[in-house]
């Protein structure tokens, strides 16, 4: 058994959770996984059990246990990341009253509207508009649409937050969540007091904690109700957790002015650190403290990227399943191969990636994607291909809209479980026509989750330091230059796709 002291890093993520046993050099010995269940009741809608996640650490974490052969008295320090903003409605003990509206969840679009017609002064961070995936729109539906759950809660918080309670005990706000998808903003006081009040969520602050702790600091430690469920030591550090991306962030060492990180998973997001504020973009909104305190994080983001690959998997990939067990390969791994015999344009299928709305430049819940150009001749590998460029062309519509904006771009990084495709990688390059930076751990997510639990720890200062020592490059992606003019031509296609379906804004 290893005697070697590890961090924790614990991804919550769409389809699973992650834990990885973490060196504090940065290399990582072993991932636990387990899977977790979406239930989609409605169009637009997505809910998962937060009791499917307290479970899933539990299974994750013991995997990773029994698989390192590690002693647990050996972590020294745990960190968390999960998704946002998925909302958790419970009681103070944390028992739960409903399932959870997961992130993706856009069914509150009525509710942002009514919010963004406020025109608070607070929504300026926002570039004026809410998203419905955010926590004031959803808080707002279930108080119209659910009142006797509203009033039971004790808590309406978001995953991270209860999972920070069944760790610690504790009951927390992480100021990275509040920053970004809690309209939170220190430069005016912190909470939009006015803009609850003008929606009628004035007494919606009563049922959050009053602590609210950056992102990776506080006191927290592992409670020993926790430790006994997870099979670890009471007592150990747990950083204060944040959203999965920007965990991510942070995993890739992207914090510099002029960095971009993309993290690549069901969904993709977009971060960028900058003095100021970017204001009046299709860029989800400007965040200030959010990740590092004095810096604005700049964020954008698809909706659904990796999940329209497992959307197609799911329901259309029969016989590549079972061609891929013959071979002994992953599914995946054989649509690539076949995908990357398809000539750059997928032979004329054009794909709007807008399967569960649209969340930047475009800020439309109401989207929806498309596949166009289909033939009797198209297959799996023209449609895999096909979805590649179309995500692709999002991030690029993305990053136009905020270098015209006065985003400033001189590196890409990429993160995510998506850069384990080579074929997306190079489409997303080739598409961009920038570099994209790849480093040595893809996991970027649990890895930052491993490095705030390293800085809990006391092992490392600071994130930069944590950076520093654990985050190396792999490999430069270069654009094929090859295809520059026939993307170019795609692209401008793909985003006037979007303007012939013209699909109404919410209202």
């Amino acid at each position: 058994m290893s005697h070697q002291e590890y961090v924790l890093g614990i991804d919550v993520g769409t389809q699973s959770v992650r834990a990885a046993l973490i060196e504090p050099g940065g290399q990582t010995k072993v991932f636990g996984v387990a899977e977790l269940k979406t239930r989609y009741p409605n169009p637009g809608w997505a809910e998962q059990d937060p009791d499917d996640w307290w479970a899933a650490i539990r299974q994750a974490v013991g995997n990773a246990l029994t698989s390192a052969n590690v002693d647990p008295a050996s972590i020294v320090g745990i960190g968390l990341d999960a998704t946002a903003c998925t909302v958790v409605a419970c009681q103070s003990d944390g028992t739960i009253l409903r399932p959870a509206l997961l992130w993706m969840d856009q069914r509150s679009a009525l509710e942002a509207t009514d919010i963004d017609a406020t025109g608070d002064s607070a929504l300026r961070y926002v570039s004026g508009r809410v998203s419905p995936e955010w926590m004031l729109p959803k808080a707002l539906w279930l108080k119209r649409q659910e009142p006797l759950i509203y009033q039971a809660a004790d808590r309406i918080v978001e995953c991270t937050n209860w999972l920070m309670y069944q760790l610690t005990d504790d009951w927390t706000l992480s100021l990275n969540h509040c920053a970004v998808k809690w309209n939170y903003a220190r430069p005016d006081g912190g909470w939009p007091r006015s803009l609850m009040a003008s929606v009628g969520l004035s007494d919606l602050e009563s049922k959050w904690p009053k602590a609210i702790v950056p992102l990776g600091g506080g006191t927290s430690k592992l409670s020993k109700r926790a430790a006994d469920w997870l099979g670890l030591k009471a007592g150990t550090p747990v950083a204060q957790g944040g959203i999965d991306a920007y965990l991510g962030m942070i995993g890739l060492g992207a914090t510099a002015e002029g960095d971009v990180a993309l993290i690549i998973g069901s969904s993709t997001c977009h971060l960028a650190q900058a003095k100021e504020g970017l204001f009046g973009s299709g860029w989800a909104g400007s965040y200030p403290d959010a990740t590092v305190e004095g810096l604005y994080t700049l964020e954008a983001g698809q909706t659904a990227t990796g999940s329209i690959l497992e959307w197609y998997r799911r329901h259309f990939a029969g016989n590549e399943f079972r061609e891929a067990e013959s071979l002994g390969i992953p599914v995946f791994s054989l649509l690539d191969q076949k995908a990357a015999q398809v000539s750059p344009g997928s032979d004329g299928l054009l794909i709007r990636d807008d399967w569960q709305g649209n969340r930047s430049p475009h800020k439309n819940p109401n989207a929806r994607g498309t596949i166009t150009g289909l033939t009797l001749a198209h297959g799996p590998a023209q449609i895999i291909r096909a979805m590649y460029e179309a995500t692709a062309c999002g991030t690029r519509q993305i990053l136009d809209d905020g270098i015209s904006h006065g985003l400033k771009v001189k590196r890409i990084v990429a993160g995510g479980g998506g850069v384990k495709s080579a074929l997306w990688m190079q489409i997303q390059a080739d598409i961009l026509q920038r570099p994209i930076t790849l480093t040595r751990d893809p996991e970027s997510c649990a890895l930052g989750s491993g490095m705030a639990a390293a800085v809990a720890a006391g092992i490392y200062s600071s994130f930069d330091e944590a950076a520093e020592r654990m985050v190396q490059v792999d490999r430069v992606v270069e654009p094929n230059n090859t295809h520059a003019a026939l993307y170019e031509d795609l692209y401008r296609r793909y985003a006037d796709l979007y303007q012939r379906l013209n699909v109404p804004p919410a209202s």
